[in-house]
């Protein structure tokens, strides 16, 4: 009788030791590589950089992540490979991150970030699939909301650590101390992750099917999704853009300074409201559906691209704006991945998490250069209105993207059994 006992609660419980130890891991990772990139543009000024040369270690980075996203996908199907390759990618991001302090010039920093970037994409997918493992169907949104929360918590603390330290230890004692929170991320993994468990139907060892054979087994409801997931991608910017136009909007009234200082704690302001809302959205889309959900998040950010179109914002209407791009971030973090969890067959979740963070990357990309070439082009508002039509677009198709989530029928049902 104890055993069937001890498994109903079990099912029950969504905080379970690998979650903690995945959400751990998360907050520590961010909390370090984050305050690395917090004091970067002015170290980078130290050691000689010229201006264009951020942009570069940054799209190069990126870029680099993004294929990376899609080896890890691979790896992520393999369960005996997730928990490697994941220790690996933690380590990788801390002994990069830490290697920053000891680097002479700005191509030397370039080498380090975009190997640690291809660490941090290619554990991704193994990561996510882990996560989804580490619950029942019915709550993957409450343990990717958990996750989502405590890397965004991470952000904050990340930035927040640098300015309090850089006066004690300088930039590169920052950078050394980074090691810290960034091996911790790499041990709760390694000590707290559990081991994949096989999949069902998943290929016979010694066979490695082809990435065709892989995408043949998504289902058409998993290729509808991310096309919104993509239309949506191409729409929203990086926030980054939103700290520019409060800067600009201010600046007339307040001065370069006073601007520039509450157009930062605006940002900070947005990830605090990221990290709070992230738990709460995934728990919700867990009980009522993620999908029209996930559709709601999406149109609170044309929301606010619609205000900084018709309003001429002052500091309490941004203050409002930001809180609602903070909100749409946790709602698209949490239940894009625990939807595509739902969607996806466990023999292929690995390369299903792996494509959906490339069409991630791939529609940041585009609409930053995108919103970027219009707001110099045309203006602000163009750019806005480009965003919000796409961002529109994304809601729409994912809201139509139907079909059962794959092996999670009554998923919520099973999970409160």
């Amino acid at each position: 009788m104890s055993e069937p006992n001890a498994a109903s609660l079990e099912s029950k419980r969504w905080l379970t030791r690998g979650v903690l130890g995945i959400g751990l891991a998360s907050l520590f990772s961010d909390w370090g590589h984050e305050a690395a990139t917090a004091i970067l543009p002015a170290f980078l000024a130290s050691v000689g950089a010229p201006a264009v040369a951020l942009g570069v270690i940054e799209g190069v980075s990126d870029g680099l992540s993004s294929f990376a996203k899609l080896a890890g996908g691979f790896l992520g199907d393999h369960p005996r490979w997730r928990k490697p390759t994941g220790i690996i990618g933690y380590f990788a991001t801390a002994i990069t991150t830490f290697g920053y302090a000891f680097v002479q010039t700005w191509p030397a920093l370039l080498v380090l970030r975009a190997l640690g970037w291809m660490g941090r994409g290619g554990r991704g997918p193994s990561r996510d699939a882990l996560l989804a493992d580490c619950v029942a169907p019915g709550q993957t949104g409450r343990a990717f909301g958990f996750e989502r929360a405590m890397d965004n918590l991470g952000a904050v603390l990340g930035p927040l650590s640098a300015t309090a330290l850089l006066a004690v230890m300088g930039a590169r004692g920052v950078l050394r101390w980074t090691l810290l929170p960034g091996v911790t991320a790499a041990l709760a993994f390694a000590i707290l992750a559990p081991a994949a468990r096989r999949a069902d139907g998943h290929h016979a060892e010694g066979t490695t099917p082809t990435f065709a054979a892989k995408f043949a087994q998504f289902p058409g409801s998993y290729w509808r999704f991310l096309a919104g997931v993509f239309a949506h991608g191409i729409g929203a910017f990086a926030p980054t853009l939103l700290i520019l136009r409060a800067s600009q909007i201010l600046t007339p009234r307040l001065g370069m300074g006073r601007a520039a200082a509450i157009s930062v704690g605006l940002y900070t302001f947005h990830n605090f409201v990221d990290a709070a809302a992230a738990y709460p959205a995934g728990a919700l889309g867990d009980r009522i559906g993620k999908r029209g959900l996930l559709a709601i998040g999406y149109l609170i950010a044309v929301i606010a691209y619609a205000g900084f179109i018709f309003e001429q914002p002052t500091i309490p209407v941004l203050v409002v704006l930001f809180g609602l791009a903070g909100i749409h971030d946790a709602f698209q973090q949490s239940l894009e991945k625990s939807l595509a969890a739902e969607l996806l067959p466990a023999s292929v979740r690995g390369s299903g998490f792996g494509v959906l963070a490339s069409a991630n990357g791939i529609g940041d990309l585009v609409s930053s250069v995108v919103v970027g070439a219009l707001w110099s082009m045309v203006g602000p508002a163009a750019g806005f209105l480009y965003a919000g039509i796409f961002t529109a677009l994304g809601a729409v198709l994912v809201f139509s993207s139907g079909g059962l989530p794959s092996g999670s029928s009554g998923g919520r049902r099973r999970a409160s059994l």
